[in-house]
């Protein structure tokens, strides 16, 4: 065998032996194949077309799928995806444009979409820009910083202290949220207290002396009067009715007859040093009439 023909018999197909001198080939792996062979062997198909890639197209390639260069499409909106930005999702190539619009979030302040890999913020279940999460006197980012939402908008704590806050009565520092009113002025909850023993009132029934707060208790020990009858506070809580006469008093289902015990509201009756008497029982005793 001459040179030629050794030659010859070197430069031929891997597979088909077919002679590729002056043909085109394609070198895989240190051995020759002639295109049509490399094709039909070795050629990805397109997840697209479903065609094989052939040798003299581009294979354009993503998480071991392939794509020909013509069919690497957004799915949604058919625009070409090569040397773009795209994002897969449940096996679906889209675009930025059109994964925005199916999947991204729209902000809450100028209604247009969060972009992929953009920062939002969160509040309440709805989404801003972090660029349109300002504050809504000084219109500066609030980020990640404390804040306090009234109906008209989201604020800062210091422009929320400036433009809104109340301030309690007792400590002198800001009332952000609840607080108590206790005539015309505000306390936090937690300093609305007993004048007398300092507990919270409020969630409390209270009295009040020389517009200063009073727990029941305190209240009955410091200040009111005592029923002639029982001797109890009579406070005149919930609208409770009492009795008046001279410098004594009687809660008003303790004035009662000192001998019958028949009840003397509304009625006539009369009097004996400490002693109330209906007329009927005090007309037989020294009793002053009233």
């Amino acid at each position: 065998m001459d040179q030629t023909e050794m030659a010859s018999t070197q430069f031929e197909c891997q597979y088909c032996t077919t002679s590729l001198l002056g043909k085109k080939y394609v070198l895989k792996d240190d051995h020759l194949y002639c295109v049509s062979c490399y094709d039909r062997i070795f050629s990805n198909y397109c997840e697209q077309c479903k065609e094989p890639i052939e040798s003299d197209s581009k294979d354009l390639c993503y998480k071991n799928r392939h794509w020909h260069e013509g069919c690497f499409k957004c799915t949604k909106c058919d625009h070409s995806l090569v040397e773009k930005p795209f994002v897969a999702k449940d096996e679906r190539l889209l675009c930025t444009d059109c994964y925005s619009n199916e999947c991204s979030s729209k902000c809450f302040h100028c209604k247009r979409n969060i972009m992929p890999g953009s920062r939002k913020m969160e509040f309440k279940g709805n989404y801003w820009h972090e660029t349109c999460f300002v504050c809504e006197h000084c219109r500066q980012p609030i980020g990640t910083k404390p804040l306090i939402s009234k109906e008209s908008g989201n604020y800062c704590v210091p422009c929320f202290e400036k433009e809104f806050a109340h301030y309690c009565n007792f400590c002198k520092k800001v009332i952000t949220s609840g607080g108590i009113t206790f005539r015309d002025q505000l306390w936090h909850k937690e300093c609305f207290l007993c004048s007398g023993c300092r507990k919270e009132l409020c969630e409390e029934a209270f009295m009040s002396r020389d517009d200063f707060p009073f727990c029941l208790d305190c209240y009955n020990h410091l200040y009111a009067k005592k029923c002639a009858a029982c001797t109890k506070p009579i406070t005149g809580l919930r609208g409770a009715k009492f009795i008046c006469f001279q410098d004594r008093q009687w809660h008003s289902e303790c004035f009662n007859c000192g001998k019958c015990s028949v009840s003397l509201v509304g009625e006539g009756f009369l009097t004996q040093n400490t002693e109330i008497f209906c007329r009927k029982c005090g007309s037989g005793a020294d009793a002053s009439d009233v």
